[in-house]
């Protein structure tokens, strides 16, 4: 009444509210389009071609029901020896995916999320051959804790390939053997020392291995400065942990951007680590453009690389900028610490769950090795360790799926898929599908890998712990040749066995990992 008085009085200010009234019209309809209508169109275009799954709730989705179904899975442990993860890992896509089909909907908030469990299918998303897909972006996350080749796009991500892919071919790598194995040395060295009497010492090995594929980063991403490296993966640890609570407390869009107590620390933490990072590498650029040589660590050959980067048609073109090589490097830390920290640590779980595997991996390392120090050529004799490995990583893969985004229409498998339309692929239950695997799918069975990936399984495309296609873990090689270093010293020196005090409760808060430690027992032998 006071408005319509106003206006009355007032014919001048008629206009003004006309454009109030026009804009906030025009912000109510956008916004019941994109949180209402728009979802609902997607829907109903895909329910029209035969996809199943939940219906569209107002803004919330499945959200409310997933965060509801992972807190009750988060109560609950399985048996020893039990490795059918996944109604307890994501309860709530297992039992969507029952119900509705290995193709079928749930709902991301406002945004349809098809799950796609068709190896074939899978392996035509992730080749991406034209472009329709991109990478669901987190931006705050990855200026936090790591971007780079892990979220770029297009050109940009065709150039950062071809500049890191030189630092990790396998002769390359195979230079940083030596300093893999002086790490290993460290760690059996500090678990010797801590056995008591008995010959025996119980340890929460989890954060032991992270510490130690931190180690291995530091000295392979920066040789005789691995110390300052050492400062960054603490720093990095810290991080991970501080945005995986915020975000459990938290999901509002934007809520890592607001000055809050804790966000103005993981800035700070994050100016720490670019500010140590940055000392580096243009320290190291210095000593290359006064002639000193390449050293054999991942700084040194991404700058190499860099220094001398040019097109497919062999055309030169501008490098990365320190800025993106900090970036890059960032993204080592995060990705080479964490996944194959996960990988050695559910490998002791599970060979202390099944030891006649571990009698068979001993027998193999001391075969090709004894007591002596491990050199490359020897590790690519060891048939049953890397089938161990590849066991693991099926049964406990580190990222449990993959996320895409289509940004224009596709057609995938018989279905056209609309822009905005996100598609998951989920690893884990691709790894545990008894169709592709057989009925012993929950078995740990490394034996499956005698004849290699391509052999395993009903589908060669089947395995996928690093992805597939070209955005394949640049990584993988490294992290496979970390491992299998690491648990050969392991089985050189210990014994081990599960401590009374584990609980078997696979988690994927920041990739799977054991929800309450993997404590561990182990003897000298």
């Amino acid at each position: 009444m006071v408005l319509r008085g106003a206006l009355m009085s007032s014919p001048a200010s008629l206009p003004w509210s006309f454009l109030v009234y026009g804009t906030l019209s025009f912000v109510l309809l956008w916004l019941l389009d994109r949180l209402w209508w728009h979802p609902r169109r997607l829907e109903r275009a895909l329910r029209a071609q035969g996809v199943r799954g939940t219906s569209y709730r107002f803004i919330r989705g499945d959200l409310i029901d997933y965060a509801r179904r992972t807190r009750e899975a988060r109560s609950r442990s399985l048996p020893l020896r039990c490795h059918n993860i996944a109604p307890l890992v994501g309860p709530l896509l297992h039992d969507i995916v029952q119900e509705h089909g290995k193709t079928c909907i749930s709902w991301f908030g406002v945004f349809p999320k098809v799950t796609i469990s068709d190896p074939d299918l899978i392996k035509e998303v992730l080749s991406n051959k034209f472009g329709h897909f991109e990478k669901l972006k987190f931006p705050a996350l990855s200026r936090l804790l790591a971007g780079g080749l892990a979220i770029y796009e297009g050109e940009k991500w065709v150039k950062h390939r071809r500049i890191l892919n030189p630092a990790f071919h396998l002769e390359k790598l195979k230079l940083m053997v030596p300093a893999i194995s002086t790490c290993c040395e460290e760690l059996v060295s500090t678990w010797t020392r801590s056995l008591g009497s008995d010959g025996t010492f119980e340890v929460d090995v989890f954060p032991e291995l992270q510490r130690l594929t931190g180690d291995v980063i530091s000295r392979t991403a920066f040789g005789s400065n691995y110390l300052e490296g050492t400062r960054i993966f603490q720093l990095q640890s810290e991080q991970a942990e501080r945005i995986l609570a915020t975000l459990k407390r938290n999901t509002i869009p934007g809520y890592l951007s607001l000055p809050t107590k804790n966000n103005r620390k993981m800035h700070q933490i994050n100016r720490e680590i670019e500010s140590i990072l940055r000392g580096l590498i243009e320290k190291r650029m210095q000593a290359m453009q006064e002639g000193e040589n390449t050293k054999d660590d991942l700084l040194g050959l991404m700058l190499e690389s860099n220094m001398r980067t040019s097109d497919e048609d062999g055309q030169s073109i501008s490098g990365m900028t320190i800025k993106e090589v900090v970036e890059e490097c960032k993204l080592f830390y995060f990705a080479g610490t964490e996944t194959t920290s996960k990988l050695l640590t559910w490998t002791m779980i599970v060979l202390s769950m099944h030891p006649e595997w571990q009698d068979r991996a001993r027998e193999e390392v001391l075969g090709v090795f004894g007591k002596n120090n491990l050199e490359y050529e020897g590790l690519n004799r060891l048939k049953r360790v890397t089938m161990v490995l590849y066991e693991v990583l099926r049964l406990y893969p580190p990222a449990v799926g993959l996320i895409r985004k289509t940004y224009k229409e596709i057609e995938i498998g018989g279905v056209t898929y609309p822009a905005g339309v996100l598609i998951e692929l989920p690893v884990l239950l691709v790894h545990h599908d008894p169709d592709i695997w057989g009925s012993d799918v929950h078995e740990f069975k490394p034996e499956r890998f005698a004849n290699g990936i391509s052999k395993a399984s009903k589908n060669p495309g089947a395995f996928l712990p690093f992805g597939w296609g070209p955005r394949i873990c640049i990584g993988q090689q490294l992290a496979l040749i970390e491992a299998k270093m690491a648990l050969c010293m392991i089985l050189q020196h210990f014994e081990f066995e599960l401590a009374p005090s584990y609980t078997h409760a696979p988690d994927n808060r920041n990739m799977m990992r054991p929800m309450h430690g993997a404590q561990i027992k182990l003897r000298a032998i």
